[in-house]
């Protein structure tokens, strides 16, 4: 049997699995690999630690690795595509297929078929594919121009409202949550704190504002809303790309800001079905990597079809 292996690399996290025909062999985890927020030393660390602790668990040798498939946020450069490939080819053998984390969420879902998936983690993105294999997306384009409705997003969005709140003598429980997270003592060291660069990590605050908003907090329930509408429109946008007209369409969510807020869901799908009542959303239950297992794996049979099919996605 061959050995695969699939990695699903975002901003906050990297999962890899090491697989045969079959089954999944061994599973392991690092810090973010998205190599446009990180430096390659970093993004070097997460990704090697995660293909190391997956191999070590599988038993395997990661050099004897056949095929792999890396779905990692921010490659959609074919320079950024390089530099992952050389970094993972550093440890592991055999052939590597660099595509975007939206494309192994996908097909972790869909396993080849039409569908959308809206992820919305530390970054977010909505992306499709239809009957004919046509493609689109819309947003993902990093946390400074882009990424709405993510947990980056609506940290920053807490920050912006929270000040303008202030300004106007209005009460949010967002004020001292935000302000103890950050141990700061004031709103102008936020201020100060906010448009440093580096940036301060927005996204910490996202567990912030679900607490306030099931706490009562109006300010923290408008933010949650305002990202279910920005989520909401990224998905039409796909739609409309892919559907022009009235069509049945699975689109399948996931990513923290879907799995930890029911607000969140619950205000999406209500946006997305006013719009394409024909569209079925549901929670996504598939992990990202295992799509890129299956991407894997087709790899192979792409490679073996002169020899008849040997292998099983």
């Amino acid at each position: 049997m061959a050995l695969f292996l699939g990695i699903d690399g975002g901003g906050s996290q990297t999962s890899c699995a090491v697989a045969d025909d079959v089954h999944v062999l061994g599973t392991g985890a690092a810090g973010g690999s998205n190599p446009v927020r990180f430096d390659d030393a970093h993004v070097r660390t997460s990704l090697h630690q995660a293909i190391h602790q997956a191999c070590a668990e599988a038993g395997v040798e990661p050099k004897h690795i056949e095929y792999s498939c890396l779905g990692i946020a921010g490659s959609a450069r074919e320079d950024t595509r390089e530099r992952v490939e050389r970094i993972v080819g550093e440890v592991i053998g055999g052939e590597i297929q660099i595509v975007g984390d939206m494309v192994v969420a996908h097909d972790a879902v869909f396993l080849g078929e039409p569908g959308v998936v809206v992820l919305s983690g530390t970054g977010s993105i909505a992306y499709g594919r239809n009957e004919r294999g046509d493609t689109a997306r819309a947003g993902g384009w990093g946390s400074v121009i882009s990424d709405e409705g993510s947990g980056y997003w609506i940290g920053r969005r807490a920050v912006s409202c929270v000040m303008r709140a202030v300004d106007a003598g209005e009460s949010t429980m967002l004020v001292t949550h935000i302000l103890h997270e950050w141990h700061i003592a004031s709103r102008e060291e936020l201020g100060r704190m906010c448009n440093a660069v580096p940036y301060p990590d927005f996204a910490r605050l996202f567990p912030l504002v679900l607490k306030c908003a099931e706490e009562g907090d109006r300010l923290a329930q408008q933010i949650l809303d305002e990202a279910a509408a920005e989520l909401a429109a990224l998905a039409r946008v796909v739609l409309r790309k892919l559907w022009l007209g009235p069509r049945a369409v699975n689109l399948a969510i996931s990513g923290g800001v879907f799995h930890n807020s029911a607000r969140v869901r619950s205000r999406f799908e209500i946006l997305v079905q006013t719009d394409r009542p024909d569209a079925t959303v549901r929670l996504a239950e598939l992990e990202p990597v295992l799509g890129a297992i299956y991407l894997a794996r087709k790899m192979a049979v792409a490679r073996a079809q002169a020899d008849g099919p040997r292998f099983r996605i």
